[in-house]
């Protein structure tokens, strides 16, 4: 390969075109056998194979540009358990003596060819590799050394791409490609056979140089393509990715001070002891005038300690917040690292300038929330100072969360392994660019899937799997992450993510804690395809799942409700049954105390084996109630339940309880009714989740998609004095639909927050983190503890609905601080008294906490007869 193809002004050079494009209906096996889907067993079975990709099928007629063929027989199903999805088809098994041909082959194009007895074309597919791949060459999963290495003996590269026809690494003495840093060295690489990885190295220690891969591959419909891309193991990258850093990350020129002195908190000792503020790098400080103007949404904000925003997170910290959990900070594929623009809106509460502005350069201005991924084991470039010199983002990025650690928190990173930004020929398709049709997963037709959103990952081939794992081991040895969000989780195999689970924690010497997304929908909904890690299969993993039980109970509807279902499906707090909003038809009784019953489920932490007294005055375990079709209880322990009530996606509490509180409900009131919300949230048994804003009425201007809404409509105050709520209307596109029901709501002033009720929210939560933080009793151990301690009254048929009443046991229980603990909520615009004959001569008294409410010191408890007596929309702890 010349030197000049290095600095090819395109991604992708056609060597030798062919635009014969086949669909991949047939996948291999293993090796050896492949199945055809719908296909018969008759006539003639061949395989043929072409170096320049020119093979030509036309029905009726012999196959030509195909340099040879090897003949098939049909053969028994093997039936293996990873294609249990397949429907019934043909299969097919090469012969002994063509088996040393098939590594060599998979370098070519190969075309799977059903013949009549003349030798006709009948059909003909290409076969997705996956398998055979996986079968020939799973040695690669063992290599500890993938990317560049540089160590006392040199600079090394490797690269997996099996079937590649050559490879060659260009190295390059800067990051910028504007023809001022050309090219300095091209070097082919060697395959070895064993594994399919390609490497190359050179005594020389490369350290702060950039690099590039060629990669010469048949791409259908293409013809053989030299692919210019980097590596998808970088650890580092120029400006907007476009060359990778070669570095060593142990090296002292890539630590901040104090790097290797400043240890991780130890606040979490079991994952109930986790307490998460999940939040934007670049939401955190883009508005905070108090961060120096060059720090703004950058890494660099979290060390100015005397800014709003580190004095806010100091504060949550004291209170009791244990982890801060950053939205994306992997390379991401839709912000521009340099020149993104910054667009200044502006215009009425319910105008349309401001979203107008806002779509023109939403795909290149400086926000998105980062749901992007281009390479996952390198830091995002537009959080660096100098999105140019790919040592900044990584010694910018540690010196964040040693400043976060510094604090006194934890740091959790949000990760997106189930698709990728771009797939195929893509400029900003890595993977695909590589080893074509292997790291997605793929239709009956071979196509990418999309249910994501996106380009769907298979992490159940192998090598997709170890990327996945090798990349969380990276993050948290190299940058101390202590724990990770998993987006959309269940479309990974359970068998990967505990196998991750060890590996990362094997690696960083502690546990590092894994929670995510459990949702099961897609082409590997039900099981389809594997054990998913999803709610109801990963119970006794101890992996975290978000919760939607008493989420969707408190918000009320769900997050598809359009029109004026956003308004009339109201929810417990805010107005379902008792205080009926102006488009809510009369709901019964029942629906109340259903949900009331869901709010209690997420409190016992959606435990399986729980057992309380429904609404209908029977006893149930949590597994034998109904939740849309599945069981309302599905964890094993309460460290598998995740408990939120809001977070980035769809719309804001303060924004939801705009569209379901009836319309007169005050500024004061809205407040009260959002910390409502966030008292479930603290009072549940599991992993409190919050998102960064809930405690300061944090509103996208009714926004239920904001990932790509700039900065207008993802703004934070840390002064307290606004929230953000009529600043114009939503992004059209996902909102338009609904400006019937917006746009008179953000015209309301009255609707808008006072600096007071921001104020209120504000301390309320405060003292909700420290009443879970005084006691182990919120957060309890194991699902036997929970059994044991908590129990739940004013229950059954008879119950004052708008009444959450529960106490815990703290007799004998390490950490429990208190011998009694019970705890009220109660959602009504009403004061309610309940009487517990069991709670008679006791000694309870206001948690001490509970110093911000002054309506909670109206809350009484009568010992003679065990009456509790609370006060309207408001939450109430005793102790004793």
């Amino acid at each position: 390969m010349p030197l000049s193809a290095c600095d090819s002004a395109s991604h992708q050079s056609v060597l030798r075109a062919s635009a014969e494009h086949l669909d991949a209906r047939a996948l291999w096996l293993d090796r050896r056998h492949a199945k055809w889907p719908g296909a018969d067993g008759t006539g003639v079975f061949r395989l043929y194979y072409s170096a320049d990709g020119a093979i030509n099928t036309r029905i009726g007629a012999a196959v030509t540009g195909a340099a040879g063929a090897l003949t098939l027989d049909v053969a028994a199903d093997p039936n293996p358990p990873r294609f249990r999805y397949l429907g019934s088809g043909v299969v097919v098994t090469l012969r002994d003596g063509d088996l040393a041909h098939l590594p060599a082959l998979h370098r070519q194009q190969l075309v799977l060819v059903q013949e009549d007895q003349s030798g006709k074309v009948r059909a003909a597919t290409r076969l997705q590799a996956a398998g055979a791949l996986d079968d020939l060459f799973a040695a690669a999963v063992d290599a500890p050394d993938l990317g560049v290495t540089v160590g006392k003996a040199g600079t090394a590269f490797k690269l997996w791409a099996p079937t590649a026809q050559q490879v060659a690494v260009c190295t390059y003495a800067g990051g910028s490609g504007n023809g001022k840093s050309g090219a300095a060295a091209i070097a082919p690489m060697k395959q070895d056979a064993r594994s399919g990885i390609w490497s190359a190295s050179t005594p020389v220690d490369l350290s702060g140089k950039y690099y590039t891969y060629l990669v010469d591959v048949v791409i259908d419909g293409a013809g053989v393509v030299r692919n210019l891309v980097t590596d998808p193991y970088s650890v580092s990258l120029t400006t907007d990715s476009k060359r990778s850093y070669i570095a060593d990350l142990s090296a002292a020129a890539l630590k901040p001070a104090g790097w290797d002195r400043i240890p991780a908190p130890n606040t979490v000792r079991a994952q109930t002891d986790m307490v998460v503020y999940e939040l934007h790098v670049r939401d955190f400080s883009i508005n905070d005038p108090t961060v120096s103007a060059a720090r703004r949404g950058k890494y660099a904000a979290f060390g100015e300690a005397g800014s709003n925003g580190m004095k806010h997170l100091a504060a949550l910290r004291r209170a009791g917040l244990t982890d801060i959990h950053l939205l994306p900070v992997y390379d991401i594929a839709s912000v521009p690292e340099k020149g993104c623009a910054m667009p200044a809106p502006g215009g009425a509460a319910d105008g349309e300038s401001q979203q107008a502005l806002v779509k023109q350069t939403a795909d290149t201005d400086c926000f998105n929330w980062g749901y992007d991924p281009y390479h996952f084991n390198a830091p995002e470039g537009s959080y660096a100072s100098d999105p140019l010199d790919g040592a900044r983002r990584i010694v910018e990025l540690r010196e964040m969360v040693k400043n976060l650690h510094r604090l006194g928190l934890r740091v959790g990173m949000d990760v997106v392994y189930n698709h990728t930004f771009a797939a195929g020929q893509d400029e900003k398709s890595v993977l695909d660019r590589i080893v074509p049709g292997y790291y997605h997963r793929l239709d009956a037709a071979g196509a990418v899937e999309r249910s994501t959103c996106c380009a769907n990952t298979a992490t159940e081939n192998l090598m997709m799997g170890k990327l996945m794992i090798d990349s969380a081991v990276l993050w948290a040895t190299q940058y101390r992450i202590d724990s990770f969000r998993f987006d959309l989780m269940g479309h990974q195999p359970r068998p990967v993510m505990e196998q991750l689970q060890r590996r990362v924690d094997a690696a960083s010497g502690r546990h590092v804690q894994l929670i995510g997304e459990g949702w099961n929908f897609g082409e590997v909904a039900d099981g389809k395809r594997f054990v998913q890690a999803s709610q109801l299969s990963l119970n006794g993993s101890g992996i975290g799942t978000f919760s939607d039980r008493a989420r969707d109970a408190m918000r009320g509807g769900a997050a598809g409700d359009a029109g004026e279902k956003l308004i009339s499906q109201q929810g417990y707090i805010n107005g379902l049954v008792y205080d009926p909003n102006a488009l809510t038809a009369k709901r019964p009784l029942a629906d109340l105390v259903r949900a009331a019953d869901m709010v209690k489920v997420g409190l016992a932490g959606s435990l399986r084996r729980y057992q309380m007294v429904t609404g209908d005055g029977a006893t149930r375990a949590l597994a034998d109630i109904d939740y849309g079709g599945q069981p309302a209880g599905y964890a094993s322990e309460p460290g598998e339940a995740v408990n939120y009530v809001e977070n980035h996606d769809n719309q804001t509490l303060f924004d939801i309880n705009v569209f379901k509180l009836p319309v007169a409900t005050t500024g004061a009131e809205r407040a009260r009714v959002q910390m409502l919300g966030a008292a479930i949230n603290a009072f549940s048994q599991g992993v409190a989740y919050f998102h960064a804003g809930i405690d300061t009425l944090r509103s996208k201007s009714l926004d239920r998609n904001s990932f790509n809404a700039g900065d207008w409509f993802n703004r934070i105050d840390w002064s307290y004095q606004d929230n953000y709520f009529g600043t114009g209307a939503p992004p059209f596109g996902d909102n338009g639909k609904d400006y019937a029901q917006i746009l008179p709501l953000l015209a309301n002033a009255a609707l808008k927050p006072a600096p007071a009720d921001i104020g209120f929210a504000r301390d309320v939560f405060r003292d909700l983190l420290a009443i879970r933080a005084s006691s182990t009793l919120f957060r309890m151990r194991s699902a036997a503890d929970v059994r044991q301690r908590l129990r739940f009254y004013n229950t059954g048929p008879s119950q004052q609905p708008t009444v959450i009443a529960a106490r815990l046991d703290g007799q004998g229980y390490a950490g429990a601080r208190y011998k009694y603990v019970s705890y009220f909520i109660n959602v009504d615009k009403a004061a309610h008294s309940v009487v517990i004959a069991a709670e008679k001569s006791r000694r309870y008294r206001l948690h001490p906490a509970q110093r911000a409410d002054p309506r909670v010191k109206a809350a009484t408890y009568d010992s003679a007869s065990g009456t509790f007596s609370i006060p309207a929309r408001t939450a109430v702890v005793f102790v004793e």
